[in-house]
């Protein structure tokens, strides 16, 4: 019985509103840095080949950064290719508001040095690395994209098919058209190299 407030006792009990609804599950933040972020130079890096602009590759990493903590009780699974998903997804969302296309700034080449190279090695190795770069960044998104995750990242065929949505024989064949663009550029190169 409750009381009325009058003095009175009523039978029929009162009615409670509805408490408000529990928040949703908040990721523990030690956990998510623990797992997300070892990866953060290599969803960059992927960022970087995608976009072919350096501040394009960090606003885009940054929101799927933002995407993952959000989502971040969905991944059951292997963190590496989920976290590649949302950042090929944020490069996607990128691309439409942005037109594509543009050059980007040229590669970081303090990044390929060593103390113990000479003048001359030092050299040869910005040329290599930079004409690695360039290469790959002159291939169609589609084998651009396959080749930096298989040959960059170390990701399997099984998770490259999880992040780009295609079938294994997809990624397959995407890897193996790539690598004779490469080879093509880099013959081409030579020969151009070798008659000036």
């Amino acid at each position: 019985m409750v009381s009325n407030g009058r003095g009175r006792w009523n039978s029929r009990p009162q009615v409670v509103p509805d408490a408000p609804p529990a928040p949703a599950s908040v990721p523990d933040p030690r956990r998510f840095g623990r797992q997300l972020l070892p990866y953060l130079d290599d969803a960059y890096r992927y960022a970087r080949y995608l976009s072919r602009d350096q501040s394009a590759a960090e606003d885009i990493v940054q929101e799927a950064f933002l995407r993952a903590l959000k989502g971040y009780a969905s991944c059951h699974s292997n963190e590496k290719a989920w976290l590649f998903a949302i950042v090929r997804n944020c490069f996607i969302d990128w691309g439409k508001s942005n037109r594509l296309g543009n050059a980007g700034d040229a590669a970081d080449i303090t990044e390929i040095l060593t103390d113990a190279d000479t003048p001359e090695t030092a050299l040869q190795r910005q040329f290599d690395a930079l004409s690695v770069r360039d290469a790959i960044a002159g291939l169609p998104e589609p084998f651009r994209e396959a080749i930096i995750l298989r040959e960059l990242d170390a990701l399997s065929y099984r998770e490259i098919a999880s992040i780009t949505d295609v079938p294994i024989g997809t990624v397959m064949s995407r890897l193996a058209r790539a690598r004779i663009l490469l080879a093509t550029l880099f013959l081409s190169g030579e020969r151009k190299g070798m008659r000036a």
